[in-house]
């Protein structure tokens, strides 16, 4: 994902994963993946996103989510 924020958030409990997208959103950021597995975080996640008016696609795998944010 070329030219993205990555915000490593694994491990992190919410607000905080949430609270460093919000950060990367106001630092100007147009698209960040934040790597994520509290089980709040997609609501969360969400909820900055549409704040932001940013879109959130959530991808899958065997062991987190990746939420990737897209400033429109």
């Amino acid at each position: 994902m070329s030219g993205a924020v990555r915000i490593d958030a694994r491990g992190m409990r919410c607000p905080w994963p949430a609270v460093r997208l919000a950060r990367a959103l106001r630092d100007g950021a147009r698209k960040i993946e934040v790597l994520a597995d509290d089980p709040q975080a997609p609501t969360e996640i969400a909820t900055v996103a549409a704040s932001a008016d940013a879109t959130v696609e959530i991808i899958l795998d065997e062991f987190y989510r990746t939420f990737v944010v897209t400033c429109r």
